[in-house]
């Protein structure tokens, strides 16, 4: 099993994951062909040797001629890649991540992704990062992708539609369910594009796992932070064993509660999680005194438990906080892309060593198509099932 593990030090963009993986060994004789093959014209790909704080990184850039690219519907990429003669698997990761941009620009804007005009994300500048994306992960043997938590700067910066607040909507959309915190840097360091390319083809969100590491590239932004090096770092390398695969080292912090007003427990539970908690609960008890009670547990990577103690103490009532060291079990997953009569849906399906053994449709897939629709989310959700069951799509 050969992983490509993203390191978003900086954040991620999709220039900044094509030149990471050109700068890991990725072969870009092979991406340029590859490339080449859309027939999409009016652009240039430029890669260069750059220092950012004194760490040798590869910068890329997508030079084009802007009066020559249409606004493209997700159809017509779609048309692009598949008419392109690409490796099968090249193309399946291809079209997911625009799929998936498409539902998110689609979500933002109160369209569909039928509908949605990409002048932005579909310009080819996206093309040429998510298709070379692909291309250079096959390039690299790459089975599975992981990923770090995501930084979010803050502020705002000019689109196509005026100004607008960062993270752009479209990342925040994308992101959902995805662990992310913030940095205190006025930029845009998730872009879109970058956000679509980590949602679509991770398999996980977390730290650094165990694994063999054979080779390892920065791919550089290209603005410069006095708070951290604008860096994308790509490891490759092997899992180390089945086991190391599917055991992660967590931490429990815990805190018995029982005067915090009941309607706070919602923000708390929702600013834990943005701040990079794996999972937060409550859990009705009674203390002494008889009084009733809540016990806050949450679960975190080591690397987060100064900060989410912080937040605990910070947001709610309590004097202390219990710290234990666990060790977490997981299933492996694998989002499968599967075509209903409300639209796409994706659907999670998990496995333990090789073997599937459970699965279930995204809950905001089918939220959106049932409010799309104005149909009853059991409805969608049945539709979703028994596609898998009888014609699911995998998107390698």
């Amino acid at each position: 099993m050969r992983l490509a593990y993203l390191d978003c030090i900086g954040g991620i963009s999709g220039n900044m994951m094509l030149a990471a993986l050109l700068d890991a060994g990725g072969d870009e004789a092979g991406l340029r062909d590859g490339l080449a093959s859309l027939g999409v014209p009016g652009w240039e790909l430029v890669a260069e040797r750059v220092a950012v704080n004194g760490i040798s990184a590869t910068h890329v850039d997508v030079r084009m001629d802007e009066a020559a690219q249409p606004h493209r519907h997700l159809g017509d990429i779609m048309g692009v890649i598949e008419g392109a003669g690409l490796d099968g698997v090249v193309a399946r990761r291809a079209v997911a991540v625009f799929t998936r941009l498409a539902e998110a620009e689609a979500s933002v804007h109160g369209s569909t992704v039928d509908h949605v005009h990409f002048h932005e994300v579909g310009a080819v500048d996206a093309i040429v990062d998510i298709v070379g994306a692909c291309l250079l992960l096959r390039s690299l043997g790459v089975d599975e992708v992981r990923c770090s938590p995501l930084p979010s700067g803050h502020g705002v910066t000019r689109s196509m539609h005026g100004v607008i607040p960062i993270p752009p909507p479209a990342v925040t959309a994308l992101l959902t369910g995805v662990p992310t915190f913030g940095v205190d840097i006025a930029a845009e360091l998730v872009t879109p594009t970058g956000a679509a390319l980590a949602v679509t083809l991770s398999s996980s969100f977390g730290r650094l796992p165990a694994m063999r590491v054979s080779a390892c590239g920065y791919g550089a932004g290209t603005k410069r932070f006095e708070q951290r090096p604008n860096l994308l770092r790509v490891m490759l390398g092997e899992v180390a064993d089945e086991a190391d695969r599917s055991a992660d080292e967590v931490c429990v912090i815990e805190a018995n509660i029982d005067d915090l007003l009941p309607q706070f427990y919602d923000v708390v539970m929702e600013r834990l999680l943005r701040a990079g908690a794996l999972d937060v609960y409550l859990t009705p008890i009674q203390m002494k005194k008889g009084r009733p009670a809540h016990k806050l547990s949450i679960i975190a990577e080591p690397g987060h438990v100064d900060a989410l103690a912080a937040l605990a103490f910070r947001e709610t009532s309590t004097f202390g906080l219990r710290i234990a060291p666990m060790r977490r079990l997981c299933v492996d997953r694998q989002w499968v892309v599967v075509e209903t009569g409300f639209g796409r849906i994706r659907v999670k399906v998990a496995s333990w060593h090789g073997s599937e053994t459970h699965f279930a449709p995204e809950y905001e897939d089918v939220k959106r198509a049932a409010h799309a629709a104005d149909v009853p989310l059991k409805t969608v959700h049945q539709a979703a099932v028994t596609a898998y069951q009888t014609t699911g799509r995998r998107v390698s």
